[in-house]
């Protein structure tokens, strides 16, 4: 299944989409060397971005047409994640422009790595790519 849009950071890391309706997204990540950290584990900041973008998804999965805004999340650790890890997310409660959400990264055997919430604004697509500076514009900064 392909991503709807085109996020670069997520390709350079390689997360793989294979479910994306209903409320519920899951993706799947096969770490490489360059993912870990100095205790030759997935680093904290690849499974938090897994999480951060499987809940994403799984916020904009009932309206695909929109984007979604991290507004804030909160993540908790279990155990060290080794090997290929999926990653699932649920949407808990929409409101017209939020989102609630969480989210779990299992390694291979089936054990939970993270658990995460996040809260995500709904907003309109926009354009974007070199020389647009309206998707910049209509980005909330305060």
């Amino acid at each position: 299944m392909e991503f709807s849009v085109r996020i670069p950071f997520v390709e350079l890391l390689g997360f793989e989409l294979h479910r994306f309706e209903g409320g519920e997204a899951e993706l799947r990540f096969n770490p490489g060397p360059d993912h870990m950290n100095s205790f030759d584990v997935v680093h904290g900041g690849a499974s938090m971005t897994l999480l951060d973008v499987v809940m994403a998804h799984a916020a904009r999965s009932t309206v695909p047409e929109m984007g979604a805004v991290t507004i804030e999340m909160k993540t908790s650790f279990m155990r060290a994640a080794k090997g290929p890890l999926r990653a699932t997310g649920r949407t808990m409660h929409r409101t017209a422009t939020l989102v609630f959400t969480e989210g779990h990264i299992h390694d291979a055997a089936g054990r939970l790595c993270a658990h995460a919430t996040g809260t995500f604004k709904l907003m309109p697509r926009l354009a974007t790519g070199p020389g647009s500076t309206q998707a910049l514009n209509r980005i909330p900064t305060d």
